[in-house]
């Protein structure tokens, strides 16, 4: 898996909910997270370039990498923030970002972390947090590949950006009132 080096205590989930750009954002703002990298995983073509991912037919999602401490934050908590800060009930799209790229998928890295993603999508499905069923693949990581530095921090670098104002700032303002007590230290709701 290439990406962060994990320290002593340290756990790897890799995400896809639509555009890197707002998990990453949301994502570095949560207690618990330790690192986010914003890259391309669950295809066939090897290291792929944003432009070849953009396609949509290298078969990557563009994904987070996050490191995070699970004695500060559960996997499980990880998911039920992930699956609640993108729709994870249609496929191959985000809002009007449509392709495989864009797909909501769960790269697990152990036998535990799936089990954990089908049962947190279970109870996510049970409690009816979406009006539709919950259709984010979960399939174990085969490699990780980070995405250009231009990617990188893309939120925090341009946040005047005009997808930044209109889809990423949103899903930022949603996540900080629906998780407020969960925010890192100087970060407000």
């Amino acid at each position: 898996m290439s990406g962060a080096q994990l320290q002593a205590g340290e756990e790897v989930a890799v995400l896809g909910g639509g555009c890197f750009w707002c998990l990453e954002a949301v994502f570095k703002e949560l207690r618990g997270v330790r690192r986010v990298m914003s890259g391309y995983a669950g295809g066939h073509v090897a290291d792929p370039s944003y432009k070849q991912v953009c396609g949509g037919r290298t078969g990557h999602a563009e994904v987070v990498q996050v490191t995070f401490r699970p004695d500060e934050l559960s996997y499980a908590d990880l998911l039920r923030v992930f699956f609640t800060i993108h729709d994870p009930t249609t496929r191959d799209r985000q809002g009007n970002d449509v392709g495989p790229q864009y797909r909501s998928i769960v790269l697990t890295t152990s036998d535990e972390q799936r089990q954990t993603a089908e049962a947190v999508k279970q109870e996510l499905t049970a409690e009816e947090v979406w009006p539709a069923p919950i259709v984010s693949e979960i399939v174990p990581l085969q490699v990780f590949y980070p995405a250009e530095p231009e990617h990188h921090d893309y939120f925090a670098r341009n946040p005047y950006a005009g997808y930044c104002q209109v889809v990423v700032a949103p899903k930022v303002r949603k996540f900080r009132k629906s998780f407020a007590d969960r925010l890192k230290a100087g970060v407000s709701a």
